[in-house]
Parts: C-alpha cells; sequence; structure tokens
C-alpha cells in the first residue's frame, strides 16, 4: 500500500512539481511573520542601506560523479545560478558536507577539486564551512549544501515583473542533464551523446542585464527540479497567468527525445542544470535570443512562448506543430527515480 502524501512526506514531495510547491507551502504557511521570502530563488535584503540576495540549497546527487561533471560542480553552480537569477552579482558560498563513513577519499578530493573550479569560473570564493561523518548507510555517500551571499548591482530581477504579451526564452537544450544521469545509472548507452547541462551562469546573466536597459528582463528562473514545466506552472499561478509553449520551437536534442520517448517521459518534466528561462518584453525578444547564442553557455537559446491574460485561472499550455493546443498538467510526483 502506497503512503499518504497527506499524511507522511514521499519521495514525489522532492520532485520540484506539484506536491513540493504544496508541501513548501504548507511548511511556509506555519513560519507565519517570521518568514520574510518571496519563493524566489534567492530572497531580498537589506542590510545598513545595502541590497542583498541570500539563497542556500542542498545536494543529494547519484551517480555523485558523472559523465562531464559531479556533486560539488552541481553545488557551486545551482547556488550561484539562483543569486544571477534576480539579477545579484554572486560574491560568497559556503559549503557544507555529510559524509558517509567508508566513502572513498578520492572521490572526495574530487569533488572538491570541482568545487575549487567551479567557484574560480563562476568568481566566488568559499568563505565558511563545515563537515560532518555520518555512520555506513545514514547517507547516500556524500550530501553537500550551500549558502550563497550576492550583491545587487542593478534593480533586483521578481516574479511580480512578468505582464501579459511578455515572451518566454530558453538558453540551452531541456531534459539532458536528467537523461545523462538517468543512462549512467539504468546502462541506457547515451550518456557519452547527451553530456549534463550543469554550467556556472553568472557570467552570462550578467552580460546580457548590462547590454539590455532595465526591464527588458523581467524575471529569471533556473529550470532546475521539475524542469521547464514546473517553473512554467510557478509564473502561472503567481500571476493567474495562461503560459502558452511553441513545441516546435523548443530546444531538444534529438539523442534526449529519443531517451525521453524509450523511458515514456516528457523532456519539459526533467531536471536541468545549466537552462534558464528568462521573461523578456516582446519588442526585445528577438535581440535578447542573439545576445545569449553568443555566450558558450547560451548557444541554443531560444523564444519558446508567451504569456497570455486568462479568464480560465492559471494554466500551461503546448501548442503543436499544426497549432493544435493542450494542457500541459503540472507533474504531480516523480516520472523518473530521483537523480537530483
Amino acid at each position: 500500500m502506497n503512503p499518504n502524501p497527506d499524511e507522511v512526506v514521499v519521495l514525489d514531495h522532492g520532485t520540484g512539481a506539484k506536491l513540493s510547491r504544496l508541501l513548501i507551502g504548507d511548511i511556509i504557511g506555519t513560519l507565519e511573520e517570521t518568514y520574510v521570502g518571496e519563493l524566489e530563488d534567492s530572497a531580498l535584503l537589506t542590510v545598513d542601506g545595502q541590497e542583498l540576495a541570500m539563497t542556500t540549497d542542498s545536494f543529494v546527487v547519484d551517480p555523485v560523479i558523472f559523465g562531464n561533471g559531479d556533486i560539488g560542480r552541481i553545488a557551486v553552480c545551482g547556488t550561484v545560478n539562483d543569486l544571477a537569477v534576480v539579477g545579484a552579482i554572486p560574491l560568497a558560498l559556503t559549503l557544507a558536507t555529510i559524509v558517509e563513513e567508508g566513502f572513498p577519499r578520492a572521490k572526495l578530493k574530487k569533488i572538491f577539486a570541482s568545487v575549487r573550479d567551479a567557484a574560480r569560473e563562476a568568481g566566488v570564493r568559499i568563505v565558511a564551512g563545515d563537515t560532518k561523518v555520518v555512520r555506513r548507510g545514514d547517507a547516500d555517500g556524500v550530501f553537500l549544501n550551500t549558502t550563497g551571499l550576492g550583491v545587487f548591482r542593478r534593480t533586483p530581477l521578481r516574479m511580480a515583473s512578468v505582464r501579459v504579451g511578455d515572451r518566454i526564452i530558453v538558453t540551452g537544450r531541456l531534459g539532458n542533464h536528467a537523461v545523462h544521469l538517468l543512462s549512467l545509472r539504468e546502462g541506457l548507452g547515451f550518456e557519452n551523446r547527451v553530456l549534463s547541462d550543469c554550467a556556472p551562469l553568472s557570467g552570462m546573466v550578467s552580460e546580457l542585464l548590462e547590454a539590455f536597459p532595465t526591464g527588458t528582463v523581467r524575471s529569471i528562473r533556473d529550470a532546475t527540479r521539475g524542469g521547464l514545466a514546473a517553473v512554467m506552472h510557478e509564473y502561472a499561478f503567481h500571476g493567474g497567468f495562461e503560459v502558452r509553449l511553441n513545441e516546435a520551437d523548443l530546444p531538444l536534442q534529438h539523442e534526449t527525445v529519443m531517451a525521453s520517448d524509450m523511458l515514456g517521459v516528457n523532456p519539459l518534466h526533467l531536471a536541468n542544470e545549466g537552462c534558464l528561462a528568462i521573461f523578456v518584453e516582446p519588442a526585445r525578444a528577438g535581440e535578447v535570443c542573439q545576445h545569449l547564442r553568443r555566450n558558450k553557455y547560451g548557444r541554443h537559446a531560444a523564444i519558446v512562448g508567451e504569456i497570455f491574460s486568462s479568464s480560465r485561472g492559471a494554466q500551461v499550455r503546448l501548442a503543436d506543430a499544426i497549432g493544435a493546443i493542450k494542457v500541459l498538467d503540472e507533474l504531480e510526483g516523480a516520472e523518473l527515480p530521483r537523480l537530483c
């Protein structure tokens, strides 16, 4: 008998989709006046007149080392990206490590070398940390937790700035990270052709915001757990919009589509670690897209959708190549086993 997600926490609560949203809402609702965030990727704080961004995240990845990255690279990139998407310049990270008894020291050294290299690329410093060792079987190899701090040199980006008519740009191919990890785990044979997209995107975001007037880019979100679909539902619920995506414009690698079809999953629900969803003023969307394509992490950028008003409440819809429109439902739980 399956456990009742209304009574106990289940694995599907960690997918970043509908059950995650409901669980977070229930937990945060109990914090009342002590909670000051707005469910953005980073919180905005003002300290002695200086606007700061802060975010925290925990990282559990299986496998912890994969074809073109590892949990260390993901931890730095994920935290840096969460700061960047609200318009902040990342400055510093903390790093806490929970490692299981018996974990190979060589693997741990490799992971920390990746932390160092990703931090150098992103231009951030590791300023504090903590290490705990737990008994064999009490952790999945190694878990990392990071907290990031950033400063603002420009107006912060918020979900509330998105307007009807805004265009939606994604900066990279969708679903590759999840397919790469699953292929390694299950021996599907796609891992050499479909690589993880894990990357620090703060430089690309900073260049974009400096190149265009304030207000051109309305909001940005990192499409990680739950994939692009989860992000679209989040914005639809926040603004009461209809978000409409054009299937033919979605940047999907052929092998990722093949793997998704084989597994019976939708790549729009699959995790990414280096792909942004950017909401842009309609008149400048083409220019923004071209600008992104000049960056190595944005070369597959594409305009994939638009924000519409909705008299039927928040919804996400997908238009196919012949113009037929269907509802893209919010995923309840996980289509695949936990990857990250």
